[in-house]
């Protein structure tokens, strides 16, 4: 959402509206912040002394429709900080907004503005600190294109020794119709959300015991991450990968020369300190894979003829995520990266990176994986956590653009967006909500081989520092999971489902049958059971179906006698029934052959 765009100004004057209203509705309140986000806006707000509740959001909604309907203009002035601390008092708004132009007074800020909101008649009847942009008039407010959606805690500036105040986030679009749409895929995204369905199909878990955002992957979860891993490993072995492995720790002095120290440490378990004689040595936790790797290049001389050499591992690494952004396999502090870095000559680049992307697009296609975005996320020259020389980002991120503009590529640039170490091009799905979640990076890396001191003899004989490429087209087994079980809605294709069949007798009578069948299966490895619980018929189904189970195999009289099966398969009303042969040519095919037996039920793509 662009901060000139006229739906950024819709939300930012909306949450000055919200200001208003909860001043028209609570005057003892005291205002802290409201800014636009990605599906509406929020305000912070301190109630103390007022009788605020949840159930109070529908007078302030009927407020802030009045508010609109009347048509106030917003007016902008501007004065220095004395001028806008002043100018609050006179507003009442004496601490926290104070506070505010206090601190961004500190920092070299000179001028302040505020917004007026003008009725007809009546002069001015509000005004909030505020840098805009706001739209004109209330009157180009959606009246019936918003909504006062929840209630949060949040501390002020964001600090937990702040005091906390209450935060009042909207959903906001241009018209009633976006806002319904929303709503309804709102409600869609919740029925899919990874989380919700990890717990329902036994996929993982946390327990306290192990730590916050340290997931347990329960017998279902690790047969899905079983195959995704094999099924890598399969598509990286066509691609001439080589498989290496790496320990879960190193030395302090590893991640002091790949950067990670200090420039990475907030994002690191803090260090053990071993003991061994009178002195003492730290070891880390890993959060990435490349420093081993590049290791592992630098053990023996190389050659050109060695290069491109493409190193692949399914490698544990470990980040301390801030406690308040650990979101179920989305974010996670223990995670299996679908990681492998390629060494190469920077005349090799190009190439390299059109071979990658076949196989991401293979990848995709056998997903079918659809409408994403390539982003080119670059440094911000402002900002410090990005370490190197101006010109090697120019030519790293140069390097990038070139391959995407000849490869015909249209794409979008994130500034800020790059690793600390250098630029990369990230692969955006969106989700059910329309948020883009990052699927597949690639990454170039220019300070890699001379940090590490890597080289090769090139071809007149001379030695040469390679180009890093680092890759990583199925993210980690979690994100990727998580992206998964939302996408299908829970139901995974036939090749990666935990349970790939299971039989239904009609009766007891039939379960001999069931057996004999389930054992051949079983004995080529293909995941099955047999259901002869106690249960009646139609439950069975309806159990099985709720697991979202690909095949539901029916045995009866009928089946026995023919030598058939009768197939449900999961999303299908009409019943089949096939030679038992069949069946079993049918599935052995789909499962080798990785085919997609149905459409994704989760996604919106």
């Amino acid at each position: 959402m662009e901060e000139n765009s006229q739906l950024y100004r819709i939300r930012h004057s909306m949450a000055h509206v919200l200001a208003q209203a909860v001043k028209q509705v609570f005057p003892k309140a005291r205002l802290g912040f409201g800014p636009p986000i990605d599906t509406g806006f929020f305000y912070d707000f301190d109630f103390e002394g007022c009788d605020f509740n949840e159930d109070k959001l529908k007078d302030i909604e009927k407020a802030m429709r009045r508010i609109i309907n009347v048509g106030q203009t917003f007016v902008r002035t501007e004065t220095d900080a004395e001028g806008a601390c002043a100018r609050l008092r006179a507003l009442g708004e004496a601490d926290y907004k104070i506070e505010n132009v206090r601190n961004l007074a500190s920092r070299g800020v000179t001028l302040f503005s505020f917004y007026g909101n003008e009725a007809e008649g009546k002069g001015e009847v509000f005004a909030d600190l505020c840098e805009g942009p706001h739209v004109a008039s209330t009157k180009e407010l959606p009246a019936d294109g918003f909504k006062l959606d929840r209630v949060a805690g949040a501390y002020w500036l964001g600090k937990e020794t702040n005091k906390q105040l209450t935060r009042i986030y909207a959903l906001c679009f241009e018209t009633s119709a976006e806002l319904k749409g929303y709503l309804e895929r709102r409600q869609k995204a919740e029925q899919y959300d990874h989380k919700k369905l990890g717990k329902e199909l036994d996929i993982f878990t946390f327990d306290d015991l192990v730590g916050k955002g340290l997931p347990l992957w329960l017998p279902n979860g690790t047969v899905i991450r079983d195959e995704i891993e094999r099924f890598a490993k399969e598509m990286e072995f066509k691609f001439g990968y080589k498989r290496v492995a790496t320990p879960h720790i190193a030395k302090e002095d590893l991640y002091r020369i790949s950067g990670h120290l200090p420039h990475y440490a907030d994002s690191m378990f803090p260090p053990m300190v071993c003991k061994d004689g009178d002195s003492e040595t730290k070891f880390y936790l890993k959060a990435m894979n490349c420093p081993h790797h590049h290791l592992i290049f630098k053990s023996r001389p190389r050659s050109y003829r060695d290069l491109p050499l493409r190193l692949a591992e399914y490698g544990t690494c470990y980040r301390y995520e801030q406690s308040g952004e650990l979101n179920g396999l989305l974010r996670v502090r223990c995670m299996t990266m679908n990681d492998a870095h390629i060494y190469l000559a920077e005349s090799q680049f190009e190439d390299e990176f059109r071979r990658t992307l076949a196989m991401y697009n293979e990848f995709y296609k056998v997903f079918r994986l659809k409408d994403y975005k390539f982003r080119l996320s670059v440094r911000d020259p402002e900002n410090p956590k990005f370490v190197g020389a101006p010109e090697v980002w120019d030519r790293a991120e140069g390097l990038l653009a070139k391959v995407l503009d000849e490869a015909g590529i249209p794409y979008y640039v994130g500034k800020g967006e790059a690793a600390f170490y250098g630029p990369k091009i990230d692969i955006q799905f969106k989700n059910l909500m329309g948020r883009e979640e990052t699927v597949s990076t690639i990454q170039v890396d220019f300070q890699a081989g001379v940090k590490f001191g890597l080289s090769f003899v090139d071809s007149d004989n001379t030695e040469k520092v390679p180009v890093v490429m680092h890759r990583a087209p199925l993210s980690t087994h979690e994100r990727f999971i998580s992206f998964l079980l939302e996408y299908y809605g829970g139901a995974l294709p036939l090749w990666c489902a935990p349970l790939q069949a299971v039989f239904l007798p009609v009766t007891d009578a039939h379960a001999g049958y069931c057996e004999e069948l389930a054992a051949q299966m079983s004995a080529e490895m293909i995941r099955v059971e047999v259901d002869d619980s106690a249960n009646s018929f139609g439950k069975k189904i309806r159990t099985h179906t709720m697991r979202k189970i690909p095949v539901q195999i029916i045995v009866g009289d009928k089946e026995v006698a023919d030598g058939t099966v009768t197939l449900r398969r999961y999303g299908q009303e009409e019943q089949l029934t096939v030679s038992k042969e069949e069946f079993l040519t049918t599935l052995r095919a789909e499962i080798k052959e990785r085919k997609m037996d149905r459409e994704p039920m989760g996604s919106i793509i």
